[in-house]
């Protein structure tokens, strides 16, 4: 899709599309897909273009979600790339102001004092909103992850009940439990991949090539709003301070995989404690300090996605991230992140062995 576009053959007449840049770094930790221009009688628009290969509702609104959220360049405004918009999706691009097109010939761009287009009718030319689901990625990514911490289950069952105990966000926030058809899935593409095997038991065979799978297929988390703070308390009282939140307002609290690095490798933890938490309204509602970027020593991440927060590790007075969790945060790092992570794979790897003798 993006291709299409880079070679100019994406088009929303009587707009013409001119491809400007591929995967512009936006804020700190997130790149967009595209930047192009859009014009029409000298009028030039300028928009960052996130693109999607699926068309399901989740893809649109998890896109829509992001693009929401998304500081982006100056005069720069935000665009969805889909296969196929609906006319229903159309009208709620409109109506928050994001522009979005597709490969059949649907769109809506609108600037104000330039132009407005709304073309719909299109006919999906897509037989199927899902090609093979990429089940090392997102939220499927917990049924491979599940294995690397319990390496030999006995029933497809046993694997289901698993993940939903180890989901900190279905078990206390009221996330809907994975489907026993989507874990049966799942574990047909791990067993096709030779990772599991079904012989009575479900088996783990290859951890490494799963950890391998898990990693080329990490997608960092939503985040809906991330805000550094200066709490007066050194970082002992912080961890009893949360998990006394978490447990008052019923709310997860999690540390990233970054800030779990000491627990599972040789790894000195920076002054800033980061955290994940699906709503940081209530925590600013309780947490005293004050919101800054000058030597801050909290920042509290906001995200709803649910694998940063499975298999999370309770230990003394605070919820940690998983060693996988960890893992995955390291390699999409730099190379001295990769270079840690190594530490953090052999821990996984010997636990794994001392879980099957």
């Amino acid at each position: 899709m993006i291709e299409q576009l880079r070679r100019g053959r994406i088009f929303l007449p009587p707009l013409s599309f001119r491809f400007l840049e591929s995967e512009p770094k936006v804020d700190e930790n997130r790149r967009i897909d595209a930047l192009v221009e859009a014009s029409w009688r000298g009028n030039v628009a300028k928009f960052a273009v996130e693109c999607k290969a699926l068309w399901t509702p989740m893809a649109f609104e998890g896109a829509l979600n992001l693009l929401r959220s998304l500081s982006l360049p100056k005069g720069y405004r935000p665009m969805l790339f889909l296969p196929f918009l609906s006319e229903n999706q159309l009208q709620e691009l409109e109506r928050e102001g994001i522009s979005g097109i597709d490969l059949c010939g649907n769109g809506v761009v609108i600037v104000p004092g330039m132009f407005a287009i709304f073309r719909s009718g299109g006919k999906n030319r897509f037989s199927s909103s899902a090609p093979i689901k990429n089940i090392y990625r997102k939220r499927s990514s917990m049924v491979g992850r599940v294995f690397l911490v319990h390496p030999v289950f006995d029933a497809v069952q046993e694997v289901c009940s698993e993940i939903n105990r180890r989901n900190m966000l279905v078990s206390c926030w009221g996330k809907k439990p994975m489907s026993l058809s989507t874990v049966s899935k799942a574990l047909r593409t791990l067993e096709q991949d030779l990772i599991v095997e079904r012989r009575g038991a479900i088996r783990l065979l290859q951890p490494d090539k799963l950890l391998e799978k898990l990693s080329e297929s990490y997608a960092t988390p939503n985040i809906t709003e991330r805000l550094r703070l200066k709490v007066p308390d050194g970082s002992e009282k912080i961890q009893e301070l949360l998990l006394e939140l978490s447990q008052t307002l019923d709310l997860p609290i999690v540390a990233t995989g970054t800030s779990s690095v000491g627990r599972y490798a040789v790894m000195q933890r920076g002054d800033v404690l980061s955290v994940y938490s699906p709503r940081l309204e209530k925590l600013l509602e309780r947490l005293p300090g004050n919101q800054t970027d000058r030597f801050p020593n909290l920042e509290l991440v906001e995200t709803e996605d649910e694998i940063v927060y499975f298999d999370a590790r309770q230990e003394g007075d605070f919820w940690w991230a998983s060693p996988v969790q960890v893992y995955l945060e390291l390699m999409a790092g730099d190379k001295r992140d990769r270079e840690i992570a190594e530490q953090v794979k052999s821990f996984l790897l010997k636990d794994i062995e001392r879980l099957r003798q």
